[in-house]
């Protein structure tokens, strides 16, 4: 497959993935493009963060755009909160470190992307492992 072919993929379609644990997150997401079989020029897909979900602190070198589907929430980039809800769109810089929390009474579907042809060649790095990772070193 070339990147120059098009796509039409359903969400539906496409394998849910799901993070429940203390330092990536409880939520769950759907990798539309930029997995083995959808490598475009672009890695995208939808995040699902049910009531109480959250995506813990991280960072990644590549921007990434957040669009808000339904639900209400809050993303905090390098420390400042905003107020995010259906309609909101969201640019967040390379290196920022970034988190997002579900604060409504229903889901929050967030649509997210990459300008990064491979999903694979994202290293996200979370906080709390790179903070567990220093205290290790130092001790």
């Amino acid at each position: 497959m070339t990147m120059s072919e098009a796509h039409v993929i359903s969400a539906a379609d496409v394998e849910p993935e799901r993070w429940s644990d203390p330092v990536r997150g409880d939520m769950g997401f759907r990798l539309i493009f930029g997995g083995p079989s959808t490598e475009t020029d672009f890695s995208a897909g939808v995040s699902e963060l049910e009531v109480g979900g959250w995506m813990g602190h991280h960072r990644h070198d590549p921007a990434e755009i957040y669009y808000v589907l339904s639900g209400e929430g809050v993303l905090t980039i390098d420390g400042e909160e905003h107020p995010i809800c259906a309609g909101t769109a969201a640019h967040i810089p390379g290196n920022s470190e970034h988190r997002v929390r579900n604060t409504g009474n229903g889901p929050l579907r967030v649509f997210y992307a990459f300008a990064v042809g491979s999903f694979d060649d994202i290293e996200y790095r979370f906080t709390a492992e790179e903070r567990s990772d220093d205290e290790l070193q130092a001790g």
